[in-house]
């Protein structure tokens, strides 16, 4: 993949809405490029207030401290902080969470499904 391609490559690659709840499909390499294009995804799904708002991290190869952020940042949006969690995080994607001690304050899933039967109240 070329630098010109990975830079506008954007992060999202699917939302879908299942009574309630919002499933965020993020690809590729979440950093500081692509960033403000995740944080707009991000915050316009929270604003729509659902009941619960999955981010599917299975297709992400690679997360920054910035794209972290972003993912506190629309955490803190939500009014059920709880009903914001993670799925299916790949092993440097799962790294990055460990390591920034976000898998101890984030909700973080095996998989989707797992994410989508979790308790959020």
């Amino acid at each position: 993949m070329t630098e010109e391609t990975r830079l506008s490559e954007h992060p999202v690659g699917a939302i879908e809405r299942l009574n309630g709840a919002v499933v965020v499909q993020l690809v590729g390499e979440l950093d500081l490029y692509n960033a403000p294009e995740l944080r707009t995804a991000l915050l316009e799904v929270c604003a729509e207030e659902p009941e619960r708002l999955v981010i599917d991290l299975g297709r992400v190869d690679f997360v920054d401290s910035t794209a972290l952020g972003v993912l506190i940042e629309a955490r803190t949006k939500l009014a059920n902080r709880r009903s914001f969690l993670l799925a299916a995080p790949g092993r440097e994607t799962h790294r990055a969470l460990r390591i920034s001690g976000l898998d101890q304050h984030l909700s973080v899933h095996e998989s989707v499904d797992d994410a989508l039967s979790a308790p959020v109240a």
